[in-house]
Parts: structure tokens; sequence; C-alpha cells
């Protein structure tokens, strides 16, 4: 596969790897899968918004400890006590006297029938059963009659907690009974309590904070007299046991190490109904909606980030829904938490891994790429280097430049066959670039029996002059004369060839060029011309190696044998240019003789 077309997929990989990530987010949506933590972050979000400002309307009689202190009583108390309370209540002028005690059972007639006669007069007490029978029907007072004749009403004050054991909703019904918060709401407001308010399922109570942000006064401490009427005049106040031995004591999402009585919960629950249950999750298509967003948010960034900001991403994208998550239900909205941020993870996760597999066909290609020119030993160290995209180019780097030719090469080859011309030109470019490569260099490309060099790049060299004359001089002496004497075993060629080899240093433009089938590592610019004129320069000269006077000047070991053969035109540059040379090695073959016209 071209890398165009790998680069044209990827996108459509990215998409997958999201759908992938919402899908199984979706599916772990639907099966409850992460319920548990769902639970526990929503309990964390009352613990981060902290204490609200409790309801001024409403307040909590307590039979607490100070209480039974107070009293000397055992429990259950004797129902006149609680009739004095109702009167002494009605006395200061509450709104609705809502009775967290259960009354199904008779006791002393006196003392029921005192019980009855206080509801009686006050006209505007709530009382709470959690026994109803299967028909919804009663047995509070002795039965519905007679709540009836005293103007009361019942409502059912059992709890429904979730599967943890945490009590976080409100119902509008239990046992076929309207639930004891919404009875009193509609007693204090004078208005019915639709059932469609709360959806067909229980609303989370917005609870103002942990137990005792409800204003709460002591049973006996109201029973004497000791509480202004100030505190109850026209507000709802509910009566029930807070002491822990009375076991009416329940987790809530509000607080988790310390359990609320069961008059705050009943209180913060009627806070709620009377607010119009503030405090809602979002519907179905919305907690999909934002899986699906924040699912496909890390592979569509992936297009244009890559994969060391793709982490950073992510954590950002969570980061900030994990705000938004709470400034929402701050607002009274209940956000997805754990299923959008599942999505996160698996859509990253996935991400990564078509990242990964994207960068090693890319490293794979650039191996690939570069293994044919570079020594092998420095393949990885080029791949270090590389830009994020594993692309070298547009890199301004001075460099050596060589170019060598092979002297009458196409004349020789015109008499052999096809096969045999191959061959030769094989182990004569084995010969050559074996030189090139044990120097450091880098070979850019063959062409036929020519060959470009640069040494300096794609890793910096700071000796890139005397690698490439080191090189030059290995191919001039020892590698020519194996070629030569190779040609002779094979009755190949007489006197032996000769090369022609240019060196130029200077700024060039080092990159991959290429179309989408085709990349190459190449060196571009001025010194690559020159450097190309001076190889073909050399001919009809008794010298091998033409060096630009730029090369001469960046060697760090100046050879003794350097000699300056001198001031020429190069073709292509205004001015002259002053070349060097060695002499050629002992085994090189002499130079063709020139005729008398061809120097001149």
């Amino acid at each position: 596969m071209s890398e165009k077309h790998w680069r044209r997929r990827r996108p459509l990989l990215l998409i997958a790897a999201g759908l992938v990530a919402v899908g199984l987010a979706v599916a772990a949506y639907g099966t409850n899968l992460l319920r548990g933590p769902e639970l526990d972050v929503r309990d964390a979000h009352f613990s981060v918004r902290g204490p609200q400002r409790p309801p001024r309307d409403i307040v909590v009689v307590a039979i607490d400890d100070v209480t039974f202190s107070d009293l000397q009583q055992q429990w259950p108390f004797p129902r006149r006590v609680h009739a004095r309370l109702i009167a002494r209540l009605r006395a200061d002028g509450a709104k609705v006297i809502a009775y967290d005690v259960q009354f199904t059972e008779p006791t002393d007639p006196a003392d029921d029938n005192a019980l009855i006669d206080a509801i009686g007069r006050a006209h505007n007490v709530v009382l709470a059963t959690d026994e109803v029978a299967a028909n919804g029907e009663v047995n509070v007072l002795g039965g519905a009659d007679v709540v009836r004749e005293v103007g009361a009403r019942v409502g059912d004050s059992s709890v429904k907690l979730d599967g943890d054991g945490v009590l976080r909703r409100l119902w509008p019904s239990l046992q076929g009974l309207e639930s004891f918060p919404v009875v009193v709401a509609e007693r204090a407001s004078g208005r019915k309590v639709a059932s469609s308010t709360f959806g067909g399922g229980g609303i989370p109570v917005d609870f103002a904070g942990p137990p005792g942000t409800i204003t709460t006064v002591s049973f006996s401490r109201v029973l004497e007299g000791k509480v202004p009427a100030s505190a109850f005049k026209g507000k709802i106040v509910i009566v029930g046991a807070t002491a822990p031995n009375l076991q009416d004591i329940h987790q809530t999402a509000a607080s988790r190490s310390e359990p609320m009585s069961g008059p705050e919960i009943h209180a913060n629950a009627v806070a709620s109904v009377l607010r119009g249950l503030p405090l809602r999750e979002s519907p179905a298509w919305l907690d999909l909606l934002i899986v699906a967003a924040l699912g496909l948010a890390v592979p569509l960034a992936n297009v244009r980030l890559r994969s060391w900001r793709i982490g950073a991403f992510a954590l950002a994208v969570s980061g900030g829904y994990v705000c938004v998550t709470q400034l929402a239900f701050d607002a009274g909205l209940i956000l997805p938490f754990a299923y959008p941020l599942l999505a996160v993870l698996v859509a990253t996760i996935s991400t990564l891994g078509v990242d990964y597999l994207f960068t090693a066909f890319e490293r794979q290609r650039v191996k690939d790429v570069f293994s044919r020119f570079v020594p092998e030993a420095v393949v990885e160290d080029v791949l270090a280097r590389a830009g994020e995209d594993l692309r070298l180019g547009g890199e301004q780097r001075i460099c050596t430049v060589m170019f060598c030719d092979l002297r009458g090469f196409t004349s020789f080859s015109e008499g052999l066959a096809a096969g045999t011309v191959i061959d030769v030109v094989n182990v004569y470019l084995d010969q050559m670039t074996d030189a090139i490569l044990a120097a450091g260099g880098t070979l850019t490309c063959y062409m036929g029996d020519g060959i470009m060099a640069v040494f300096g790049a794609p890793l910096p060299q700071a000796d890139h002059a005397d690698r490439a004359l080191r090189a030059a001089r290995e191919m001039m002496g020892p590698r020519l004369a194996r070629f030569n004497s190779w040609l002779q075993e094979h009755d190949l060629e007489g006197p032996g060839f000769r090369m022609g080899i240019g060196l130029n240093s200077g700024e060039v433009m080092v990159g991959n060029v290429g179309s989408e089938r085709r990349v190459e590592y190449t060196a571009i610019g001025d010194t690559t011309n020159t450097a190309s004129r001076l190889e073909g320069m050399t001919k009809g000269t008794e010298h091998m190696l033409f060096m630009a006077d730029s090369t001469c000047a960046l060697l760090g070991d100046r050879p003794d044998d350097l000699v300056c053969v001198g001031e020429f035109e190069v073709r292509g540059r205004r001015g002259t240019a002053r070349v060097w040379s060695v002499p050629d090695p002992a085994t090189a073959p002499p130079p063709p003789r020139v005729a008398a016209s061809a120097r001149r």
C-alpha cells in the first residue's frame, strides 16, 4: 500500500476506532455495567458542591438523646406526650405538622383519644406509616375513617435504597400509597403533585447538605416551651426519631460516612418537591449523545494531532468534562460520568493503537528507504532524528557532495550482452558503495554507472569533508583495483578502467523527495550542481579527483599530497573556481593520452 493510500485510510481507521469505543460505552450504559462508580461520583458531586442554605420553611423536631434524658421516658412515648407536642406546635402557628411516628396499634384508650383530639384540633397533621395493605389501606389511628374525620392525611414513610444501600431517590408512591414527603408537600402547598412530575420513576433528592444541615430542635425543648413560637410559625414541622438507638437512620448521597436520620431525609425530600424537584437526571438521548461526542473527539483530533499530544488532549477532554458534570450538577442536571469517560479511555487506547500501526508502517517505510543508502548502524539514529511524521525534509545543512562516474563504460558496454553489462555494473557499484558507506557517507542515487553521495546528512558530521576525501581515495585505489581485477579474471578489460570523482562542500537542502509511489533522499542546491560539474571536468585530465576549494578549506586533517590543479571555469557559475586533487593511487591505471588538439 502506498503512503498516500495509507494516509487516506488513516482517518477512516481512526473513526472506526472511535465508533468501537462509542459502541462499547453504549453497551456498558445499556447494561448499567458502571452503575456503582456512576452513583459514587454522583454522591461526590454533593461533597464538591458543599452545603447549601437550608430551607427556611422546614424545621425538624428531633426525638433525640436530649429528649430521652429530659423526659426520662421509654420508647414508645405515651401518645398523650405526642398530643401535647401537637397542641404546642398548633399554638405556635405551624403550617403543617408532619409526624414521622407510627400510630397503627391501639394503646391506652385515654392516650389514644388524647392524640386523636389533638390531631383533630390541629387539622393540619400528616401521619407516617410503613404498614400498607395490598390495596393501599392503612390502619393508622384505627383506620381511614378516623383519619378523614380528624382532617389528617397519611403517607408511606418506607424508604427505597439503591443497590449499595444508599438512599438517593424520592418516589411518588410506595406500596400503593403516596409517599410521606409528597403528602406533606401537597398539604403545605394546597396543590396535588402529579405523578407525571416524577417521570414514572424515582427522582434524586436534592439534599441541602450532610446530616445537621436542616434546622433541628429537640422534642423535649419544644414540649417544655423552651423554643420560641417564631421557630415554627408558618413552617412545616417534621417530627421524628433521630436518636441512633431508634435505628431510623440511613446512608444518603449527601453523606456516606455519617448516616442521616429519617426526619431529616424527609425534610430534604419535602423541600425538593416544593422546589419542583430541581435535581434531574439527563435524558437517555443526551447521555448517548455525550458518549458519542466524547468517544469520537480523540480519534478525530488525532487526524491533526500526533500521538504524544493525544494523551494530553484526552486528559484535557476528560478533565473538562469532569468540570462540566459538576457545573451541570450545581445547576440541577445530573450528567453521566463513567460512561463518557469510558468512551474517552477506549477511544484513546484505540487511537494510540491505530497511531502505533501507522507509525510502525512509516518507520518501516523510511527504514527501507534509508537502509539502501545509509550504513546499517546509523539507520536507527536517522529514524530517531526524523520528525513526528518520520519524514526528513526541508533542512538546510552544510555537507560535502560527491559525484563519481566510470570512464569509458558506455563504449565498453556496446559490445557486450545485456546480462553481462548488468553484472559489470553491479560489481562496480558494489565496490564503490561499500567505500562510501564505510566512510559514513549517504548514498542518494545511482545513475547508470554513476553515483551521487552526500557526507554530513542526514546525520550531522563535523568531518564530512575528510570522510568524503577518505572515501574518494578508497574508491580510486583499492576498490577500483578490485573491480579491474575482476574484469581481467573474466576477460572483459585489458588495461582497466579509470573513474572521475567530484567533491564540493557547501550549503544544500536535504530531505525526501519523490512521488507517492517512490521516495528518495537527496541533496539539492548549487553545491550539488558544482560537484557534478567537477566530476565531469576530470575527463581528459591526468586526475581522477577534482575537489573544490570549499572542500579543501573544511578538511580537518589536510593531507601532505594535496595539490592545487588550478583555476577553472565551472559551467553555471560566475568566475573561476580553484580545484584541488591528490595523486592517483599506484594501483590506478595510467590516464589515456590526449591528443594535442584536444588539450588545446
